[in-house]
């Protein structure tokens, strides 16, 4: 089943939208129904992993770390800050 829903859009977005939709070679409803899609699996993604995160035990996270076996880094896998 299918639901419509009306929205307005700024030209200039909707302009951009058109032409992204053409570069991809889907319609511009597909387009829209695919960049949904992607924000409502982010939210749920989030919402998946907040439970557990509150319940996360860095202590026991940080004793894992350090009873990991101690090696050298390959070459690119140092942490830059």
């Amino acid at each position: 089943m299918m639901a419509n829903y009306a929205f307005g859009l700024p030209e200039s977005l909707m302009d951009y939208v058109k032409k992204l939709s053409s570069d991809e070679r889907v319609s511009v409803n597909q387009f829209f129904v695919t960049a949904i899609a992607e924000k409502v699996s982010a939210l749920k993604t989030e919402e998946y992993f907040k439970p557990r995160r509150e319940r996360a035990n860095l202590d026991g996270f940080d004793s894992w770390l350090d009873a990991a076996p101690k090696t050298h880094l390959v070459p690119g896998d140092a942490i830059k800050s």
